[in-house]
């Protein structure tokens, strides 16, 4: 049993643990926002556009209810699509999926930014730490013409050798 809780204490205070708890506090009251402002602002207004009737009340009757003689007690309840309640629930999915799409965006880039500037100031560091390479030496006319003189001569040097050695053989 001690190992148990000991093994559950490592898991739940893990960091991935913590803020996913958190993260499901925050979307719960977040999900209640977002309902209230369908249900209670963009309901109503939608409702003026459709004449006067809110979303949430919107349904196709495929059976009515049948009530008793004394106008009270039902007998059947109704049967109908309430599409008005499915419309007002997609709304409501469309708002919270373009919020966490747009914290998640705003996340990555600031992210992306911070890892950017971390590689920056690692490519500073390193410009900095590495010795200057010296330039290679310009040579004058005089020398470049010298230095082919000289491969020129070793070329002759080496071709009368295998000739010398074809011939020997």
């Amino acid at each position: 049993m001690k190992k148990f809780l000991k093994d559950f204490k490592a898991f739940a205070t893990k960091g991935n643990v913590i803020d996913m708890a958190v993260g499901v506090v925050v979307g719960g009251a977040f999900s209640k926002i977002v309902t209230s402002l369908v249900s209670d602002i963009i309901t109503p207004l939608i409702g003026l556009i459709t004449g006067g009737t809110s979303l949430a009340d919107k349904k196709i009757v495929l059976q009515a209810a049948e009530i008793a003689e004394d106008g009270v007690t039902v007998l059947t309840p109704e049967n109908a699509l309430t599409y008005g309640s499915f419309i007002q629930n997609i709304i409501d999915f469309l708002i919270i999926a373009l919020s966490i799409f747009l914290a998640v965006r705003i996340i990555a880039s600031i992210r992306r930014k911070a890892e950017e500037a971390k590689n920056l100031m690692l490519r500073k560091k390193v410009e900095e730490a590495a010795p200057e390479t010296p330039a290679a030496p310009v040579l004058s006319s005089t020398d470049r013409l010298l230095m082919e003189i000289r491969d020129l001569l070793q070329e002759k040097e080496n071709v009368p050798e295998r000739e010398n050695d074809t011939a020997e053989s």
